[in-house]
């Protein structure tokens, strides 16, 4: 589910390594990651899916109404909600929702506003999330800005009772049969990466491990939001080591459409090749 495109200056921001000429040396980032002149694309993503007899969410965006510091995140006003539903995933109907880490363009429809209060969005999901990611943030001296956002996304689905925080070993958590948490950690210290099976296809969900997909032919570019870069970059290894030249369909949370696609060995490194996103489905 596409929530909003982020603007042209996201890129630069964000991953501030891949310059226009790093971008440019890629041709096949272009034209769906990237634009002729080597500004990145990004997107911002949640994933609904039927698995298990239950329905899913991951992660959940930006969200509305919200009060952030990035401009772009700012007081969004976005029909989200309506096209969840009108895909089959009206907001009661929920019954997980899976959050790869706590920053607030993944966490921001956790809540809506209702009668002047933020609500839990999913009344009847279970929420989770990685016990580390949480215990670190509770004990982190947040900036004004995160403190807020864990006050009006994080804070009431925890006093709602919905919250359940997962350990999350080395070999990955199941969180149902064919759904797999699978530590990811560097961007933050709890970053899980989420792994779908069904007979005949494995799906991944990159969460913020990978940003996007100029850092599969360069692991090393991090994003400046980075806590532990060198971890970041060691996961980063790790993950595209574990899927290149498999079948396994890739979905980043950032990835301009098509989104999806499978990792390919690449002049020593990989690159995607494009799947149309309807083939993730499941």
């Amino acid at each position: 589910m596409d929530e909003t495109p982020l603007p042209p200056a996201t890129g630069p921001w964000l991953l501030p390594d891949a310059t226009p000429e790093v971008v440019a040396g890629q041709d096949w980032l272009r034209p769906h990651f990237a634009d002729d002149r080597g500004v990145l694309r990004l997107h911002s993503h949640t994933f609904a899916f039927t698995l298990d007899g239950l329905r899913v969410l991951v992660d959940t965006g930006i969200g509305n109404g919200k009060e952030r510091a990035n401009p772009a995140w700012h007081d969004l006003d976005t029909d989200y909600l309506q096209r969840l539903t009108a895909a089959g995933f009206p907001p009661d109907s929920v019954d997980l929702v899976v959050l790869t880490h706590l920053h607030a363009d993944h966490v921001g429809w956790n809540t809506r506003l209702a009668d002047g209060a933020w609500v839990p969005t999913f009344p009847n999901a279970r929420y989770v999330t990685s016990r580390t990611e949480r215990e670190f943030w509770a004990g982190y001296d947040m900036e004004e800005a995160r403190r807020h956002m864990f006050l009006d996304s994080v804070i009431p689905v925890e006093e709602a009772g919905l919250l359940d925080l997962v350990d999350v070993p080395a070999g990955g958590a199941a969180i149902t049969p064919h759904l797999r948490l699978l530590p990811t950690p560097g961007h933050t210290p709890g970053h899980v990466a989420v792994e779908l099976t069904t007979p005949g296809r494995t799906v991944l969900i990159t969460g913020d491990c990978i940003h996007h997909p100029v850092q599969l032919a360069r692991p090393a570019i991090g994003a400046c939001v980075d806590i532990d870069p060198e971890r970041s970059e060691a996961s980063r290894r790790t993950l595209l080591g574990s899927l290149a030249d498999t079948d396994t369909l890739v979905l980043g949370t950032h990835f301009a459409p098509p989104t999806a696609g499978r990792v390919v060995s690449h002049h020593g490194a990989y690159r995607l090749s494009p799947v149309n996103a309807d083939a993730g489905r499941s």
